[in-house]
This record gives C-alpha cells, structure tokens and sequence, in this order.
C-alpha cells in the first residue's frame, strides 16, 4: 500500500481487532479508498462494498465489510 497509517499503540485503527466506523474520502484503482479514521487517514480495500465517496464504511483488517451510511446527493 503507498500509504503507510499512523498507527496508534500497537496496531493501526483500521487493522485492529474491532470494526471501525471511517468515512471514504477517495477512491483509488484496485478496489482500495483512503479512509478517514478520525485520526488520520488510511489506505483500505472496498472490493466486497459498493463504497462512494462520502459513505459511512465498516472496516476491519483494513477490509470494508459493510457500508453504514450512504452519502445523501
């Protein structure tokens, strides 16, 4: 991945044994975003979610898993 997160403790938000709520900010090629965690940003796949920018993700293991809220156009 081209970005390396600033990881928190001893694993990265979006890397750790809890899904996380982020927020995507940019699509990439590949089926990878980067995410807003809330404290930074981070580089994570979306190949199993139908992701937009601006959608309310579920991530785990830098994997997102489910879309929680859909940007409103």
């Amino acid at each position: 991945m081209s970005n390396v997160p600033d990881c928190h403790g001893d694993v990265c938000i979006t890397c750790s044994d809890t899904a996380v709520e982020v927020t995507v900010l940019r699509l990439l090629e590949d089926d990878l975003a980067v995410v807003d965690t809330g404290q930074g940003e981070e580089e994570v796949s979306v190949a199993l979610v139908p992701a937009r920018v601006g959608d309310k993700i579920l991530v785990h293991a830098r994997e997102a898993i489910a879309v929680v809220g859909e940007m409103t156009q």
